[in-house]
């Protein structure tokens, strides 16, 4: 049995069930509808498979090494999370006009590449994600073992974590959707995203430069 294969799935499923941006916006977007919610999580686990490539190519280095760069990196991601939460507290508007009206369908195409748009980008602009890839995944490689190969399977491990988090997340919350959708849980749990979304926002972008 291997032991540090266990112990970083332990770690690695924490790290990913953590709430942050990439909860909030599942959350959000499941709550519009299950295929939303999916696409969201599939974007998730999308962004968080450029972060692990990027940690095993040892490029996350050149984020800690380049503090320019990484304040660039960080400001672009603080910039969209921020853009997503003043969408939600602008959409509570939109809801309270919209009560009553006939529900929507099922989003098309179009509504679902919005929604995998979202997960990916809001889990890829993530400047700290990398970093904490790169310091991680090296202190569950055996010794004597290759490196490649094995920071391979972690970070493969991580993204299967990831889809299958939030895809449960996201079923989750279609599952108990009759009562989340009602008019007032819902601009409760849109206003509440929109708030947690905009404070991590202007938390990157206002925060000073992380290492």
């Amino acid at each position: 049995m291997d032991a540090q294969l266990i112990a970083f799935t332990g770690v690695a499923a924490g790290m990913v069930a953590l709430p942050g941006a990439d909860f909030t916006v599942v959350v959000r977007n499941a709550l519009a509808s299950r295929t939303a919610g999916l696409a969201t999580a599939l974007g998730v686990a999308g962004g968080l498979l450029v972060h692990t490539a990027v940690a095993v190519a040892g490029l996350a280095a050149v984020l800690v090494t380049m503090p320019v760069l990484f304040r660039t990196v960080q400001l672009l991601g603080g910039a969209y999370v921020l853009y997503l939460g003043i969408s939600a507290l602008y959409a509570i508007r939109r809801r309270v006009s919209e009560e009553g009206r006939a529900p929507d369908r099922a989003p098309g195409p179009e509504g679902l590449g919005r929604a995998l748009r979202q997960g990916f980008l809001t889990n890829a602009l993530n400047p700290k994600a990398p970093v904490l890839f790169l310091s991680l995944l090296p202190q569950f490689v055996p010794d004597g073992q290759p490196p490649l190969p094995r920071t391979l399977l972690l970070a493969a491990l991580v993204v299967a974590l990831a889809l299958v988090w939030f895809s449960a997340l996201a079923l989750l919350v279609d599952r108990l959707g009759r009562w989340l959708r009602r008019p007032r849980t819902a601009r409760a749990i849109e206003g509440g995203s929109g708030v947690a979304l905009t404070g991590l926002g202007l938390a990157l972008v206002t925060g000073p430069l992380l290492r």
